[in-house]
């Protein structure tokens, strides 16, 4: 069966991880245990209260529509449990927030085509070329040929920077000079047919939502990967800089509109406040979260899972 997780020879502890986790979204995790904080100091469990959790919700940049499902589920148990003690609100805050995110948590297929076709998308900034060496790596891991496909066309310096990674991984890139992003994805396809690659991994070029010209390039390249294999791309990710917070529900939209997303990508955890975010996107436009990144190293990209996630911010 397909796993993106390490080898077990590989594989870090999972107290390592969770410990690692916990410090990576240490920041976001301080925004919510300022509304565990409330819990324990008051007396009662009241309207007054509700109010002000929900205000510490919304600073932890939750979304207005996820913080107002999240309190629904409070003030249920609360009449449901006849709870009492502020305190126990914290547990069933934490349990309304893991089944919020559960739905974003979904496997991979076990059976993959081969050569199994990604395609990449993302602002510039976002770590998107990171994330694709990240990925070649844990590929890799898995005793998994990959291709990468230099598709940035647009940004200075983007196929240069991907034949870097691609010779530090030893793995072969497909790049033009200058050109058609659309055609150089069709040409890695192509050769990853014909040599036996099992992962191609296409990197495309950064750019805003509200740039309608360069998100119809994008549907471009999905028509064009489609005539060098008509089940390609197989997987299109959009890779998510935690740091944009809310604005990242209006980009899964917009991005999901142009290509149909089938999972994201979520990087910079470590260094942002922000990453409630994730719980808007569950709320607002579920799309799953294929790996969440909370650092530079190749092994800080790991696959979501709601509950060790929800775990890292409450302890």
């Amino acid at each position: 069966m397909f796993s993106l997780r390490p080898k077990p020879s590989e594989e870090t502890d999972p107290p390592s991880w969770r410990e690692r986790l916990k410090r990576g979204l240490a920041l976001t995790g301080a925004r919510l245990k300022e509304a565990t904080s409330l819990l324990r100091l008051r007396p009662s469990i009241d309207e007054a209260l509700f109010e002000e959790l929900e205000a510490q919700l919304l600073s932890a940049d939750i979304g207005v529509h996820a913080t107002t499902h999240l309190m629904q589920a409070l003030r249920s148990a609360a009449r449901a449990k006849r709870l009492e003690a502020p305190a126990q609100l914290e547990a069933e805050l934490r349990s309304a927030l893991t089944g919020l995110l559960k739905p974003l948590e979904r496997p991979m297929p076990a059976a993959l085509p081969s050569p199994f076709v990604i395609l990449l998308a993302g602002v510039n900034g976002a770590g998107k070329t990171t994330t694709i060496a990240k990925l070649t790596r844990l590929f890799q891991s898995q005793g998994r040929t990959v291709l990468l496909a230099a598709g940035d066309t647009f940004r200075a310096a983007a196929r240069e920077q991907l034949q870097e990674w691609g010779s530090r991984h030893g793995v072969t890139v497909i790049a033009q000079q200058g050109g058609d992003a659309a055609a150089v994805i069709f040409d890695a396809v192509q050769s990853a047919r014909a040599k036996g690659i099992d992962v191609v991994l296409a990197d495309t070029a950064g750019r805003l939502p509200t740039q309608q010209h360069l998100m119809e390039e994008l549907r471009k390249v999905k028509r064009v990967i489609g005539k060098a294999d008509p089940t390609a791309p197989h997987e299109t990710w959009l890779v998510l800089d935690a740091n944009t917070g809310q604005n990242a529900v209006s980009q899964v939209k917009a991005f999901d509109a142009a290509m149909g997303l089938t999972g994201l990508i979520v990087t910079k955890l470590d260094g942002t406040a922000k990453g409630g975010a994730l719980a808007a996107i569950a709320r607002e436009h579920p799309v799953p979260v294929r790996f969440i990144g909370i650092g530079e190293k190749p092994d800080d990209l790991r696959a979501f899972e709601a509950a060790d996630f929800c775990d890292a911010l409450f302890e």
